[in-house]
């Protein structure tokens, strides 16, 4: 009697643990279940945010870009209008992403490089304007010179 006692008690013992085990096994798996709905609702929500400040710091650029147009193109007619020997100096922050910058008739054009692809910036003037602009980003002073054909900018 006793040996089956025995047998009885292992078998309990040997069920104890399959059912533990199985118990663990199946916490395990509703865990990565739970961690797999968490990484796939956390994804989109990345890919969001990065696409946002991507479209944010482009028109943050294209803002500064054409605030930077209209006050060079401000000081351009001003110094102009007050003649030949007049000039102004003007400290500009040229954001990053530019490709371009042309200055030739009556018209500042830069080319802007974001993630939706090339964008024009133009800013027109009443006087003819020539001249270069840096493509590299940093500050500049910017030197507005008004002559008899019009008004040279240049930086330094």
């Amino acid at each position: 009697m006793k040996k089956t006692n025995i047998k009885n008690k292992a078998k309990k013992m040997i069920s104890k643990r399959r059912y533990l085990q199985q118990r663990n096994s199946q916490i395990s798996l509703e865990y990565l279940i739970l961690v797999g709905f968490v990484t796939l609702a956390i994804i989109p929500l990345i890919l969001i945010y990065i696409t946002f400040s991507q479209e944010s710091g482009a028109e943050i650029s294209a803002a500064q870009l054409n605030q930077l147009g209209h006050k060079i193109v401000g000081a351009a007619e001003s110094v102009y209008y007050l003649g030949e020997p007049s000039q102004t100096t003007l400290v500009a922050t040229i954001p990053s992403g530019i490709q371009a910058v042309n200055i030739s008739g009556n018209e500042l054009m830069f080319r802007l490089k974001t993630a939706r692809g090339i964008s024009d910036i133009a800013v027109y003037s009443t006087v003819n304007i020539s001249g270069t602009l840096p493509v590299e980003a940093g500050t500049y002073r910017v030197v507005i010179i008004a002559s008899s054909s019009g008004v040279n900018i240049t930086y330094n």
